[in-house]
């Protein structure tokens, strides 16, 4: 399908504006603000990752390297319990004068959650974790609106859950929004992410299956390489299945084993 003037004149000034967004700047757990910037990994710069066959795409931080010092806190986040990343323009937080805070209404496309164990949640290495989806929100095909459109209504705020059946212990939780409005080719979608420092305690013994960064996403992947600029009647958010929801689906008590 062709683009309309208005979708090309739309796509190309997001473009040339397309430093756009930031950093996941604080989390919340259980409500309660964690602080600012606090056990995040965030970068200075707002450019996004395009290539997903680059190692950036797991926390970024390459391309885009870490505001100094990197946050050595670790955030307790008991299993079960509700976290909310916060997204801002810059890193100095809300600005209710900035048009494009929390980011620029262009950028649609879907929010999406990672969790990766790990052995210390402040290794510098990154490389070969195993990943479990734990959230999406994607397209909305009733409206056309996504989940980018829910972010910015909520100011920046975007909430889920922490699975209460996996193992208690450190992990790295990969927060992530992927901007699709020059997405028709590869590449063209932009993958904005950064990783929060976490130490999940209670829980269960469930392993969930995993996928790896780079490698969970193709450059061809159909919620990677789309035309946005028509009615979709779906859309397929990239990546491996959400586990926890697969879980309850099978578990009609909700009951972790």
């Amino acid at each position: 399908m062709k683009l309309s003037i208005a979708a090309v004149v739309a796509l190309a000034a997001s473009v040339s504006a397309h430093s756009i967004f930031q950093a996941s700047l604080e989390l919340y757990v259980n409500g309660v603000d964690q602080g600012h910037l606090t056990g995040i990994r965030v970068p200075d710069y707002d450019g996004p990752i395009t290539d997903v066959t680059s190692n950036d795409l797991i926390c970024n931080g390459g391309i885009n390297p870490y505001h100094q010092p990197i946050s050595q806190a670790i955030i307790t986040v008991p299993a079960g319990a509700s976290v909310t990343a916060e997204w801002h323009h810059t890193l100095n937080g809300a600005d209710p004068t900035d048009p494009a805070d929390p980011i620029d209404k262009s950028h649609k496309g879907p929010v999406i959650s990672y969790l990766a164990k790990v052995t210390n949640a402040t290794q510098t290495n990154v490389t070969g974790l195993k990943w479990f989806k734990i959230y999406q929100d994607g397209l909305n095909p009733s409206d056309q609106s996504w989940g980018v459109d829910r972010l910015i209504a909520n100011k920046g705020k975007v909430t889920f859950t922490i699975p209460k059946c996996i193992p208690p212990g450190q992990y790295l939780l990969r927060h992530e929004l992927i901007a699709l409005h020059a997405a028709s080719s590869y590449p063209g979608a932009q993958f904005y992410m950064e990783c929060a420092q976490i130490n999940i305690t209670g829980g269960g013994s469930t392993s969930p299956a995993t996928v790896s960064f780079p490698g969970a996403y193709q450059g061809t992947d159909p919620g990677i390489k789309i035309n946005i600029y028509q009615t979709l009647s779906n859309y397929t958010v990239p990546g491996a299945h959400v586990w926890y929801r697969l879980i309850l689906f099978w578990l009609a008590d909700g009951i972790c084993l």
